[in-house]
């Protein structure tokens, strides 16, 4: 699974640095030791001062790569090393993330007879309820252990 996106820089000589942040999963390196990469391309020069690579952005592009760093360590996190794993409805608890091309975390379950009503939350932190058969199958980036 693989999470793309790209900014422009400027280096130290102001000249413009592309930044892309990518999120590249291994199965056997999911959760806290996936990868999130940085590349610069090309990559800057040194500054002649302190031999420390640097550029420079506007606070509109550093909180936009923020943004996009984030969601790429997410992305990585929310990776299993098992492979998705699909529940019913009403097994579903609290941190479990849903698969699918947007992931959504759940935020609250509870069970109304034959009904399950899920609180999901979106990564940018809006939620929302849905109500399901508790037969439903939900399919799962990622189990957390525990209980509800």
């Amino acid at each position: 699974m693989t999470a793309g996106s790209g900014f422009t820089f400027t280096d130290a000589e102001n000249h413009d640095v592309p930044v892309g942040v990518e999120t590249a999963v291994v199965p056997e390196e999911a959760g806290a030791d996936a990868r999130v990469s940085v590349t610069l391309s090309p990559t800057p020069a040194p500054s002649p001062s302190t031999g420390e690579l640097r550029w420079s952005c506007t606070p509109a592009a550093a909180r936009e790569l923020a943004a996009a760093l984030v969601r790429a360590a997410e992305e990585a996190e929310n990776a299993s090393a098992e492979g998705p794993v699909t529940v019913r409805a009403d097994e579903l608890r609290r941190g479990d993330v849903r698969d699918g091309e947007r992931p959504m975390t759940v935020d609250g379950a509870r069970t109304d007879g034959s009904t399950a009503h899920i609180t999901w939350k979106s990564v940018e932190g809006r939620t929302w309820t849905q109500s399901y058969d508790v037969n439903t199958a939900i399919t799962l980036r990622r189990r957390l252990p525990g209980t509800r």
